[in-house]
């Protein structure tokens, strides 16, 4: 039996709280601008997009007519109904990211395309290496506070056991600087990122912990203007529903020439002595 990593509960209370307030929206609207330009180099007129979000307004503005959900366990969304469906920075919050990817692609119809971006493991690296360093001085112990986010190797995989042809993965990092650590936690609220993991404690945190971590963050991670920066990784997944017409690779061992000739130089049988080898 496994325990779902996100509270759902939790996590749909801290996105009401984030939309009743003033909320920080920018990695979404980033992340969208950055969808909107791959669409752009994409040569086809989609008729029947779908949009999988926690924030509807930002994504109707953009792209008027497309169907826009949730990103609930079980999305949606009919199948073979898309020609195109984006599920737009929430999958890292998924308790089955697998199982999301692969209702995206049976909505899909066949030469569909999916478009998809989440937060990455070095997301808040900063933020999660001073939270634990004074949880650890003050308390003697540690507690899940930190989404733990996948790796883009890792992600890109669950694209090919989801069953998307074609699939893609690649990342942009960026840096956010804030006027202290207190504030980037402020922000975290206002993007409905807080800390809804199942496992994570209940109470409020110590006042002492989040004054040591705070001290630990303006240390480890100032820049020269006396602010503090955060990491910010955005994973973005391409991959297309499958289709005859789409290319498929060659059968092993039926190349017509040689990968050496290609590249002008001499190839080397890897059991040549003279082959420098690592230990």
């Amino acid at each position: 039996m496994t325990t779902d990593l996100t509270d759902r509960s939790a996590l749909i209370r801290s996105r009401e709280r984030a939309a009743a307030g003033d909320p920080a929206l920018f990695l979404q609207q980033d992340a969208a601008d950055d969808i909107q330009e791959r669409l752009e180099l994409v040569n086809r007129t989609f008729t029947s997009p779908a949009v999988v979000t926690p924030w509807p307004d930002l994504w109707r503005a953009r792209l008027p007519g497309a169907k826009v959900i949730a990103d609930e366990e079980v999305l949606a969304l009919d199948e073979g109904a898309h020609d195109l469906v984006i599920h737009s920075l929430s999958l890292h919050w998924a308790n089955d990211p697998v199982g999301q990817l692969v209702q995206a692609r049976r909505a899909l119809k066949p030469d569909g395309l999916f478009l998809g971006a989440l937060f990455g493991g070095r997301t808040l690296h900063e933020l999660r290496a001073a939270l634990a360093e004074a949880e650890a001085s003050v308390s003697g112990g540690l507690s899940p506070r930190v989404l733990p986010m996948g790796e883009i190797r890792d992600v890109g995989a669950l694209m090919q056991r989801a069953g998307f042809a074609l699939p893609v993965a690649d990342n942009l990092a960026r840096s956010v600087t804030y006027a202290d650590p207190l504030r980037l936690m402020l922000d975290l609220r206002a993007m409905g990122e807080a800390n809804v993991m199942q496992a994570r404690a209940k109470g409020f945190t110590r006042r002492a912990v989040l004054l040591d971590a705070a001290r630990r963050y303006a240390e480890a991670y100032a820049t020269p203007d006396g602010r503090v920066s955060a990491t910010f990784e955005t994973i973005f997944l391409t991959g297309w529903a499958p289709d005859a017409s789409q290319p498929q690779p060659l059968r092993p061992g039926s190349a017509a020439h040689r990968l050496a000739d290609a590249l002008d130089t001499a190839e080397v049988p890897l059991d040549d002595p003279a082959t420098p080898r690592r230990n």
